[in-house]
């Protein structure tokens, strides 16, 4: 499937659906789609992290992210369109279910 980078007002409306039901935000921040998720502990984050990997594995599309003990900091872009994409808010709709879910 192609892909193509979302305009301004596309991220825009994304962003406001993303961020209706979640205290946390996603924001944009050096042009990626952006959100620390704050778990109970390690092995929670982690456990958010191994079902965001698989999930990623299967569709050829990986976050950009960093973890300090219950923190994981996401960033998402696609690098094929250099920038936001479709792919980028399927991906940050499926990590919010995974995070409700650990």
């Amino acid at each position: 499937m192609t892909h193509r980078k979302l305009e301004p007002h596309e991220i825009a409306q994304a962003l406001n659906q993303l961020n209706t039901e979640t205290s946390n935000v996603w924001v944009i921040e050096d042009e990626k789609l952006s959100k620390t998720f704050t778990f109970k502990d390690f092995q929670h984050a982690f456990g958010f992290m191994t079902l965001c990997a698989l999930y990623a594995e299967k569709q050829d599309h990986h976050p950009e992210w960093f973890n300090v003990y219950n923190k994981v900091k996401v960033q998402l872009t696609t690098h094929d369109v250099s920038g936001i994409s479709k792919k980028d808010i399927d991906l940050a709709e499926k990590m919010e279910a995974f995070a409700l879910s650990v």
